[in-house]
């Protein structure tokens, strides 16, 4: 099973790559986002405590996300493998994730962070914003606040992957075409 982690701000590329990835290497692709309204969605117990915190404009614990998480890979027993996009976002997330691969005998073969200059991933957004109806792809204040929260919460991140040689940085400026040839680079010589 290869498990692999995309990292990158918000409109560095993780959703497009991850179309890509999961068709050629035949994984799983799981979206912390796509997990979360499901589960908001169907009014699912993890999505009623959810709702709780976000409804008091709080963040949903680790604890509450990893579990969600965990059910939607356990959908997926005969997977090649994963590709996690949104999570983890913390160090406690990376941790109950190792946990929780190890005691199905997997573990995270790769970190791959998509890195691009914020002023370029600002456009991005606000282009995307133009057609995707996305409310904090609207507004350049909310965006730089997005990138701020991951530079204090996921950056460090980068660290953990880095000290057990698994984070890989690629460059996530030029055509889709590109970028994908970079990632794939790396997944080729795990």
């Amino acid at each position: 099973m290869t498990n692999i982690v995309l990292f990158g701000k918000p409109g560095a590329g993780k959703g497009t790559q991850a179309e890509f990835l999961k068709e050629k290497y035949k994984l799983t692709h799981i979206s912390t986002g796509d997990v979360f309204r499901f589960n908001l969605k169907n009014d699912t117990d993890l999505g009623k405590q959810a709702r709780v915190y976000m409804d008091a404009g709080d963040l949903v614990p680790d604890e509450l996300t990893t579990k969600m998480l965990i059910d939607e890979v356990n959908k997926h027993p005969d997977t090649n493998g994963i590709l996690f996009d949104g999570y983890p976002r913390t160090i406690s997330q990376a941790e109950a994730l190792d946990a929780f691969l190890t005691s199905i005998g997997s573990n995270v073969a790769a970190t791959i962070a998509l890195e691009a200059d914020d002023e370029i991933l600002v456009q991005r957004l606000l282009e995307r914003g133009k057609t995707s109806g996305r409310i904090d792809d609207q507004d350049e204040e909310k965006i730089r606040n997005r990138y701020q929260e991951y530079n204090e919460k996921t950056a460090p991140l980068m660290n953990y992957y880095e000290e057990q040689g698994k984070f890989h940085s690629v460059n996530g400026i030029g055509s889709i075409a590109e970028i994908t040839e970079r990632v794939s680079n790396v997944i080729d010589n795990l």
